[in-house]
Order: structure tokens, then C-alpha cells, then sequence
């Protein structure tokens, strides 16, 4: 089996060293940077299974890198795990909202972040159930392949985290989800992040929404979902 490769970008060489270490004792591929900007193009030329990124760093941020990643069709979809010392609910909100996929602060158990890279890793590699590119309530459409949503026909300008959150209200329309389950589907944690974070982003798409906004349904005491037919607004 091919060995996976992970790419470690920190501005310490002392976190970079430690964490190649317990990665490649774990069997992993490892190559660290220990500049910010060099990192991007390391990136395109390694083609890393998944990177681990520091976000304060000096000349450009993780935040900055992690954005510019997400951009990039070769790197679009490349996990990314934030290790930084930035530890605040606000600041993984921040970074997962970025298109991060985890985060873990400083000071970290090594074991721990091995654990947490083999976790996502696992997670990108299980085949999704098959759910089609274009998903259509009402006068919403959202395309998967394209990263866009539209409500007749105009496009929406949605955060990473409010496309996720949409996506998954519509491929389980009908279904309640719990704030407890989006949080740990759309944010990755079922903890740490406070419940008033799904309302708060919630209230925000339907705001953007507008005249469509009346197809998510607030379920009072237990979460949201997509409804079967449009409610008043």
C-alpha cells in the first residue's frame, strides 16, 4: 500500500521536526516547510494527501494559505488540519470557515494529531452515499461540481460553512437535523463549538436566501430542517 503523503507547514522548525517525526513513525510520507510563502508552491509540486498548516505566521497566515489552497482545482479538496496556538471558539469558527477540515490547538499531544490525521484521512477515503451533483427545493439549486447556489437563476455569495450546511439540509430534506448532528457534520465537532453557532449561521442563510428562505424549518428545541413544502415566510 502506498505510503500517504502529509505536508507540515509551520514557521517553528522545532513543531515541524516533532511532528514529521511521530507522522513518519506512523508510517506517513512527511515533508515540512518552514516558510509561509514558500508553502503554496511546495504544495502544487508534492500534491500532499493531506496538510497540516499553522496559522500565524509571519508574511502570510494560515488563514491566507488555507483560502488560496481552497482555490486551486488540484488542491481544492485536499484535507487541511489547522495546529495552531489560536485556540478560542472564534478562532477555529475562523478556521473551519476558511474550509479547514480540523483543528487542533497548541500545546497538542502528538498522539493526538496522528489520531486526528488517520480520522480525516478515513473519512475523505469512505465513498459518500451517491447523492446527485444538482440538488433542486423550490427556487434554490446548489451544484456540488461547481461550488455554487443559485435562487432563480441569481448566484448567492455563501461562506464555505453555509454551502455545507445548505447541502446537507438539502440531501436529507425532510429529515431533522439536530444541532448537535450539523455541528459535527458540517463543523467536524460535536463539542467546542457552541450550539448558538448553527442558529447564528442559520439566521445568516436565510438571509441570503430571501423569498426561499422559508423552506428551512426550525424544529424548536432540536434543530432544523429542509421542509417537504415551503412555509410562510
Amino acid at each position: 500500500m502506498e505510503k500517504k503523503k502529509i505536508l507540515v507547514v509551520d514557521d517553528e522548525p522545532d513543531v515541524t521536526e516533532l511532528v514529521a517525526y511521530h507522522l513518519k513513525a506512523k508510517g506517513f510520507h512527511v515533508e515540512a516547510v518552514n516558510d509561509a510563502t514558500a508553502s503554496i508552491s511546495k504544495a502544487r509540486t508534492y500534491q500532499p494527501d493531506l496538510i497540516i498548516l499553522d496559522i500565524m505566521m509571519p508574511h502570510l497566515s494560515g488563514i491566507q494559505i488555507c483560502r488560496i489552497l481552497r482555490s486551486d482545482s488540484k488542491l481544492s479538496k485536499t484535507p487541511i488540519i489547522f495546529l495552531t496556538a489560536k485556540a478560542e471558539p472564534h478562532d477555529r469558527i475562523e478556521g473551519l470557515e476558511s474550509g479547514a477540515d480540523d483543528y487542533v490547538g497548541k500545546p497538542f499531544s502528538p498522539k493526538e494529531l496522528v489520531l486526528r490525521v488517520e480520522s480525516v484521512l478515513r473519512r475523505v477515503s469512505t465513498p459518500r452515499e451517491a447523492t446527485p451533483a444538482k440538488l433542486h427545493v423550490g427556487e434554490i439549486v446548489l451544484d456540488s461540481e461547481t461550488h455554487r447556489v443559485t435562487v432563480r437563476g441569481t448566484a448567492l455569495e455563501l461562506t464555505a460553512t453555509e454551502f455545507k450546511l445548505l447541502r446537507l439540509m438539502m440531501e436529507r430534506q425532510g429529515r431533522v437535523q439536530t444541532r448537535e448532528h450539523l455541528l459535527l457534520n458540517v463543523w467536524n465537532y460535536s463539542t467546542e463549538i457552541e450550539t448558538r453557532t448553527v442558529d447564528t449561521h442559520v439566521r445568516r442563510l436565510r438571509e441570503k436566501l430571501g423569498t426561499e428562505a422559508g423552506w428551512i424549518e426550525t424544529i424548536r428545541g432540536v434543530g432544523y430542517r429542509i421542509a417537504d413544502k415551503k412555509q410562510p415566510a
